[in-house]
C-alpha cells in the first residue's frame, strides 16, 4: 500500500500510473452508498492525521480508505458534498447502462445520447444534431453497401458524444474564462485568479472528455462485428445482448480511469506564462491549478 499521503501533492500522482490508480478509487461505485456517518468518520480521521492526533492502531490502509471516500464525495475546492448522481462514481453506472443496448436505429441512438448528455449538463441538443446529421449523410450515401453502412453507423455515437462533451465543458465552465481560477504556490497558498490557467484547465478537460468515449464507441462495434460472425453467436442470437453488455461494461470500466488520468488533477504551469500581476506576486517559478473533471 505504501506510506499514506494526499494524492494532489503526492509524487505518485505525477505519473500516469499513479493518477490511474487514484481515479480508479474515485470512480468506485461503492462510494455512492457511503452513509453520512461513515463520511464524517473519514473526514475526522483525515483531519486527525493532518493535526498529528491519530488514535493508536490506525493503519495506512484505513487512511487510504478514508481518503478514497472523501475524494469521491467532497468537492476539492468548495469542500461541499457532490450530489450523488453527479459524482464520477455515478457516471460509471449511468454511461454503462446507456451502452447496454446496441444503437441499431436512429431513435435508440438519439434517446441514449440524449440521456447521457442530460446527465452531463443538459446539452443534448448539440448531441442530437450531430447524430441525426451523420446518420442522414450515411443513409443517403450510395457508395456503401448495406453491410458497410451498418458498420459505419455503429461509430456515429462517438463524434456525437465527443462534440457534446466539449459543448458541456464550454457551457458549464465558460465563466472561468472571464473570472479565472485560483493558482497556488508550492505551499498551497492562493497567489491569484488566472484566466490563462482557466484556459489551460478547460482545454485539458475538453481533451479528456474527447478521449473518454473513444474506446467506448470504437472498440465495442469492432469486437461485436467479429463476435457476430462466430457460429456460436449465429446459432444463439439471444446471446447477442448479454455479450454486448459485457463487452461495453469491460471497455467502459477501463476507459473512464484511463481518460481522466491523462492529465494531473493539480496541473502545473510556469508563473512566467501567467498574467504579469500573478507572476510578480510570487517567488515560485511553477504554480498549480485544479483542472477539474
Amino acid at each position: 500500500m505504501g506510506v499514506f499521503s494526499s494524492c494532489p501533492v503526492s509524487a505518485n500522482c505525477s505519473t500516469f500510473l499513479g493518477r490511474l490508480r487514484h481515479f480508479i478509487d474515485i470512480i468506485d461505485p461503492s462510494t455512492l452508498f457511503v452513509t453520512e456517518s461513515r463520511l464524517r468518520e473519514c473526514i475526522k480521521l483525515l483531519d486527525d492525521f493532518k493535526q498529528g492526533n491519530l488514535p493508536p492502531g490506525i493503519t495506512d490502509h484505513q487512511l487510504w480508505e478514508a481518503q478514497k471516500v472523501k475524494q469521491a464525495i467532497i468537492h476539492p475546492d468548495t469542500g461541499e458534498k457532490i450530489f450523488m448522481p453527479f459524482r464520477m462514481s455515478g457516471k460509471s453506472i449511468e454511461q454503462v447502462v446507456g451502452l447496454l443496448l446496441p444503437n441499431q436505429t436512429l431513435a435508440s441512438t438519439v434517446f441514449w445520447q440524449w440521456l447521457n448528455q442530460s446527465h452531463n449538463a443538459c446539452v443534448n441538443y448539440a448531441n442530437r444534431l450531430t447524430i441525426v446529421g451523420l446518420n442522414v449523410l450515411i443513409e443517403k450515401s450510395s457508395k456503401f453497401n448495406p453491410a458497410t453502412r451498418l458498420f459505419i453507423q455503429r461509430f456515429i455515437p462517438f463524434p456525437a458524444v465527443a462534440s457534446a462533451n466539449i459543448c458541456n465543458v464550454a457551457l458549464m465552465r465558460h465563466n472561468e474564462l472571464s473570472e479565472g481560477i485560483d493558482v497556488l504556490d508550492s505551499k498551497g497558498n492562493v497567489v491569484g485568479s488566472s484566466r490563462i490557467a482557466a484556459k489551460h484547465a478547460l482545454i485539458e478537460t475538453a481533451l479528456t472528455r474527447v478521449a473518454l468515449p473513444l474506446p467506448i464507441f470504437v472498440l465495442p462495434p469492432i469486437i461485436m462485428a467479429f463476435l457476430e460472425k462466430l457460429p456460436l453467436m449465429q446459432a444463439h442470437r439471444r446471446m447477442m445482448l448479454p455479450v454486448h453488455s459485457l463487452v461495453c461494461l469491460a471497455v467502459f470500466g477501463l476507459s473512464l480511469p484511463l481518460a481522466i488520468s491523462l492529465f494531473p488533477q493539480m496541473s502545473e504551469i510556469e508563473a512566467s506564462h501567467l498574467e504579469p500581476e500573478i507572476a510578480m506576486a510570487t517567488d515560485c517559478k511553477v504554480l498549480t491549478y485544479n483542472k477539474g473533471l
